[in-house]
C-alpha cells in the first residue's frame, strides 16, 4: 500500500495545523485559537512572533546568512562573551540543536582526560529516566531501551544509575570514569527534579575523584525555572553544560559551555559544525538574551510561576481523582495524572490548551516565559474544565 505521506512515520502527530502565532497563542488554519503551554517543547521561550526577535532576524537576513566556521563570525564572539559573563563558563561552542550540544559536551569531557594522558577515562555516569537526544551517543547516554532498540549495539561508555541515588553514583565510579551527566530537571522523564542536596553531592564527588560534572540544561535552562539556569538554585557550578531550546526562541540554536580547564583538550580540528553559530542564529540568540537578561524579566517568571503553581495545587486538592501529583519548578511544570495521560491530553486539547506528554504518566506544562498572570489563570481555568470532563467521563466523584 502506498504511503499517505512522503514523510517518515516517526511522529504521532496531532491532527492540528497552525498558521500563525501571537505571544502565547497559536492560531490554526480554521482560525481556532489555542493557548500554547507546550511552547514547541520549551523552545518558544518568548512566545510566538516576538517583535524583538523578528527585527533581529530580518535585519541579519538582509545582510548575511552563512559563511561557515572557516572565518570569524562577530555574532559568535558577542553571544559567547555574554554567555560567559553570566555563567560559570569560559568557552562556548555553538551548535544547531540540543543533541549536538550534548555530543560536544560528551566529547569535551572525554577529550579532557585524553589530553591529560588518561584515554581510558571515557565512561560517563548517567541516570535512569534521562533524555539527552536522538543521536547514537545520546540515546546511549539516556539509556532508555525504547530509543536504543533496533539501532545496533549501544554506544559504549555510559553507565546508568537510579536518579537521586548518591550511593549508586559513588559505587559506579572507577578508574575509567570521566564524568557525571545529569539534567537538573528531567523533562522527558516526567518532570523529576534533582534536589539541591543531590546536585551538591554530585559536585563533591566530581571534585573528590577528578571527574567533570556535565549538566544538560537543554530544556530547563534559559530562564525556565526563574533563574537563568536551573543549577543556580543549588549554588553549584558545572564544568560543562549543554544548552538549546529556549536560547534560540524558536530558531535552531544550541551551545556547549565549558570552563577553560574542561575545554583545554578541544583544540583545532577536534570538533566542528558547518552550520553551528551561523549569523542568523547568532542574531536571534543575542536578541533572546536582550529580553531574558533585562531587569525584572526573571523575577516576572518567578511571579507568574507562583500563580501557576498555586493554581495547580488547588486543582489537585479539588480533583484528587484526576490529579495525583504536581511536579516541577518555575514554568517547567508537570501534572501526574491518575487517568491515562493520553485521555487527559485529549481533554486539555478539547479546551484549546496545548501541553506535552512525558514519562511516568505526566503532562508537561511549558508556557512561554512571557506568560502573564492573567494568561496563567486562563490556562488554569481550561485545565479545570478538562478535569471536570475527565471526572464526568469516569463517573467518579470528589473525595
Amino acid at each position: 500500500m502506498a504511503a499517505t505521506t512522503p514523510l517518515y512515520d516517526t511522529y504521532l502527530r496531532a491532527p492540528l495545523r497552525f498558521e500563525r502565532g501571537e505571544g502565547v497563542w497559536l492560531i490554526a488554519e480554521d482560525g481556532t485559537r489555542y493557548l500554547d503551554f507546550a511552547a514547541g517543547v520549551a523552545v518558544n521561550s518568548l512566545g510566538h512572533a516576538h517583535p524583538h526577535l523578528i527585527e533581529a532576524l530580518k535585519a541579519q537576513a538582509e545582510k548575511l546568512w552563512h559563511v561557515s566556521n572557516l572565518y570569524e563570525v562577530p555574532g559568535q564572539e558577542s553571544l559567547a562573551r555574554r554567555l560567559t559573563a553570566v555563567t560559570f563558563a569560559d568557552r562556548v561552542f555553538f551548535t544547531n540543536s540540543g543533541a549536538e550540544a550534548l555530543e560536544c559536551a560528551i566529547k569535551t569531557a572525554r577529550r579532557y582526560h585524553f589530553a591529560k594522558g588518561h584515554p581510558e577515562r571515557f565512561h560517563i555516569i548517567t541516570f535512569e529516566g534521562a533524555f539527552h537526544g536522538r543521536t547514537i551517543a545520546t540515546i546511549a547516554a539516556g539509556g532508555q531501551q525504547k530509543y536504543i532498540e533496533g539501532f545496533g549495539p549501544k554506544a559504549p561508555g555510559f553507565y546508568q544509575v537510579p536518579f537521586g541515588d548518591i550511593a549508586a553514583v559513588k559505587n559506579a565510579i572507577n578508574d575509567e570514569t570521566a564524568a557525571i551527566l545529569i539534567e537538573p530537571i528531567q523533562g522527558e522523564g516526567g518532570i523529576r527534579l534533582a534536589s539541591k542536596e543531590f546536585l551538591q553531592e554530585l559536585r563533591g564527588l566530581c571534585d573528590e575523584y577528578g571527574l567533570l560534572l556535565i549538566l544538560d540544561e537543554v530544556q530547563c535552562g534559559v530562564g525556565r525555572t526563574g533563574k537563568l539556569f536551573a543549577h543556580e538554585w543549588s549554588g553549584i557550578k558545572p564544568d560543562i553544560m549543554a544548552v538549546a531550546k529556549g536560547i534560540g526562541g524558536g530558531f535552531p540554536l544550541g551551545a556547549c559551555l565549558a570552563t577553560e580547564a574542561a575545554a583545554a583538550g578541544m583544540v583545532a580540528g577536534t570538533h566542528g559544525s558547518t552550520y553551528g553559530g551561523n549569523p542568523l542564529a547568532m542574531a536571534v540568540g543575542n536578541a533572546v538574551l536582550d529580553v531574558v537578561l533585562a531587569e525584572g524579566f526573571l523575577q516576572n517568571v518567578r511571579d507568574v510561576a507562583l500563580v501557576f503553581r498555586q493554581g495547580l495545587a488547588s486543582l489537585k486538592d479539588r480533583f484528587p481523582d484526576v490529579i495525583e501529583e504536581i511536579r516541577g519548578d518555575g514554568l517547567m511544570l508537570g501534572i501526574k495524572a491518575k487517568a491515562a495521560s493520553a485521555d487527559v491530553l485529549k481533554a486539555i486539547r478539547a479546551e484549546k490548551l496545548l501541553a506535552v506528554p512525558a514519562g511516568e504518566n505526566v503532562l508537561r506544562l511549558l508556557p512561554p516565559l512571557i506568560t502573564t498572570a492573567a494568561e496563567a489563570r486562563e490556562g488554569l481555568a481550561r485545565l479545570e474544565r478538562a478535569a471536570e470532563t475527565i471526572r464526568a467521563n469516569s463517573g467518579t466523584a470528589a473525595a
